[in-house]
C-alpha cells in the first residue's frame, strides 16, 4: 500500500550556522506548495536533525549549510539514517557548497544539492518528483 498525504519535509540548520533566512525561504516554498514541513531552527546536531525526521515521519530532509561544514554534516545525517534504518528518507540540501564538492556528496547518497541562485520553483518540483513520486 502507498504512502497517502502530503509530502514531509523536515527543513533544518545543522551546525553552528547562524543564518537561516534561506531555509525559511525554501520551508515556506514547500508549505506554500502543499507539503508538510517541519523545519528544526538554527544549531541542530545530526543526531537531533534524524530523530525528528523519523519521528515526524518525514519523506525528506533538506538541509542548508552555509558554514562549509557541508562534507562533514551531510554525511554525518546519512551516517545516522542508514544506523536508523531510514535511509529511505531522502537527503537534499543547499547553501554555500563549492561544485567540486557536489559530486563527492551525491556519490555518498546526498539526493540533490542546490546552489546560490536556484529558485523556489526548481527545488519544489524537484522535491515533488523525486520525493515519494506519484507511480505512473
Amino acid at each position: 500500500m502507498g504512502v497517502t498525504g502530503p509530502i514531509r519535509v523536515v527543513v533544518a540548520k545543522p551546525g553552528l550556522d547562524g543564518h537561516d533566512r534561506g531555509a525559511k525561504v525554501i520551508a515556506r516554498a514547500l508549505r506554500d506548495a502543499g507539503m508538510e514541513v517541519i523545519y528544526t531552527g538554527l544549531h541542530q546536531t545530526p543526531e537531533q536533525i534524524v530523530d525528528t525526521a523519523i519521528q515526524e515521519d518525514a519523506d525528506a530532509i533538506g538541509l542548508s549549510i552555509l558554514s562549509g561544514a557541508h562534507m562533514t554534516l551531510f554525511v554525518k545525517v546519512l551516517e545516522l539514517l542508514r544506523e536508523r534504518e531510514a535511509a529511505d528518507i531522502k537527503v537534499f540540501g543547499g547553501g554555500i557548497i563549492p561544485e567540486a564538492d557536489i559530486r563527492p556528496l551525491k556519490e555518498q547518497g546526498v539526493a540533490e544539492i542546490f546552489t546560490p541562485g536556484a529558485t523556489t520553483t526548481s527545488i519544489v518540483e524537484w522535491v515533488r518528483e523525486n520525493v515519494r513520486p506519484v507511480a505512473a
